[in-house]
């Protein structure tokens, strides 16, 4: 139990991080929310868990092919903002696109 409540505290530092850091300079919290800190930390608690290369390369291949559909949801957010759309349906919309692409890339790639 503590190894899952440390795991979660330092996922959550990062997110607290990029978004103080946005707060005073929102090209450095994109920065710092673009890499791919999740990932690598999934990486790691990963094969600390299970030691198996096999099992980290699929993962990191499949995260490749998931990253994919997620980035189209930046721009559309970005382009409803400056042409007036509110925050929350701006963001409602390109989670909804990101779900969307994700369904059809399940389709398309599998799950496994």
């Amino acid at each position: 139990m503590a190894y899952l409540i440390l795991k979660a505290a330092i996922s959550g530092m990062l997110i607290a991080l990029a978004s103080e850091v946005a707060r005073r300079h929102a090209g450095f919290g994109a920065l710092i929310a673009s890499l791919p800190l999740v990932s690598v930390l999934g990486m790691m608690w990963l094969w600390r868990d299970t030691g198996d290369p096999q099992r980290l390369a699929d993962h990191a291949q499949a995260t490749l092919w998931y990253v994919l559909p997620s980035l189209p949801m930046f721009p559309l957010i970005a382009v409803m903002l400056r042409t007036g759309a509110g925050f929350w349906v701006s963001l409602g919309a390109g989670c909804a696109l990101t779900v969307v692409l994700y369904l059809l890339a399940v389709v398309l790639i599998g799950n496994g």
